[in-house]
């Protein structure tokens, strides 16, 4: 099943950020010049990019105390497919995406559903630096300081009526940006759902950043979700569309592989995937593997919303 990654576009055919940015910076501000209008500052802009750093970022008490990884690390060793399957893909292929302007429909079984502007959705609640555990089945895990709001902020916003069970997510479908839609590795776009309890827990967030600094694009940007205590997988990335529905969504990963990847995903270390073992973990960075804990270390918080579940069928 796995593909190599894309070499349909050199890297010596695309624009570097920098010199992108200049232009694009040099154009803008002439048509502002033109029109003799004054553009206010925004913690995000149209000209928001990865490196530019976040306004008013609190830090959030829900953290892990361990160290988080590197910068580097973290945008250099990536699950994206959209951005091809090997992991230094998403680094290479992934500057191609423009994340502005950029929107998320948000509709369903809602009363108020609507079209947000990315920098209009991210004003919905303050936005707090939350350190997080990232486990992806692989056996490998990183801990990022991620940046982002709760989810339950969104949702609180939208009013969902009493036959929202479930959020579906869904990522941008746009095989010129992303390369790694041309291929079928997976039935694009890209899905993922939550129950609507899991989404109100406050761990689970929308993450917009990370190190205090604009989401790179091979993480996820301008916008993705964080659900600490699932496999990574679940963390479905440039989000365009959140939707409230009655019934249970069919993700990606579950209409690839059903009889490997479930719709809960949630980290337990006592039932193995078909082809590996979960009972142990490599932190990017070390050499030493550690015991993989269930929930990913969050049990104390999230183990009330699955009582009386049968962990190996709704795995």
């Amino acid at each position: 099943m796995l593909i190599r990654k894309s070499n349909d576009i050199k890297s010596s055919e695309i624009t570097p950020r920098e010199i992108y940015l200049s232009r694009r910076n040099f154009f803008l501000s002439a048509a502002v010049a033109a029109a003799g209008l004054i553009v206010p500052p925004f913690p995000f802009s149209q000209e928001a990019h990865a490196g530019t750093k976040l306004a008013g970022v609190r830090k959030s008490s829900l953290s892990t105390d361990e160290k988080p990884n590197s910068f580097k690390e973290i945008t250099t060793y990536n699950n994206f497919y959209e951005f091809g399957t090997d992991k230094d893909s998403p680094a290479e292929q992934a500057k191609r995406l423009v994340t502005r302007p950029w929107t998320v429909s948000v509709e369903g079984e809602i009363r108020r559903p609507k079209v947000y502007d990315i920098d209009e959705l991210i004003k919905l609640s303050p936005l707090e630096e939350r350190i997080y555990r990232l486990r992806c089945v692989e056996g490998w895990s990183m801990v990022i300081p991620w940046v982002g709001f709760p989810l339950y902020a969104l949702i609180s916003r939208v009013e969902p009526t009493s036959k929202a069970k479930y959020v579906e997510f869904t990522t941008l479908l746009d095989p010129k940006q992303m390369p790694g839609q041309r291929r079928g590795v997976l039935d694009w776009p890209y899905v993922e759902g939550l129950r609507i309890d899991e989404a109100m827990h406050p761990l689970a967030i929308l993450a917009v950043g990370l190190y205090g600094e604009v989401l790179p694009n091979q993480n996820g940007a301008p916008i993705r979700l964080v659900v600490p205590w699932k496999y990574g997988f679940k963390s479905v990335k440039s989000i365009v569309r959140i939707r409230f529905v009655e019934r249970q969504p069919s993700t990606a990963w579950m209409k690839a592989a059903p009889h490997e990847y479930g719709f809960y995903s949630n980290v337990n270390p006592e039932v193995d995937h078909p082809r590996w073992s979960q009972a142990r973990e490599r932190r990017i960075g070390e050499f030493t593997k550690r015991k993989t804990f269930l929930f990913n270390g969050y049990r104390e918080q999230v183990a009330s919303l699955y009582q009386g579940m049968d962990f190996k069928k709704y795995f």
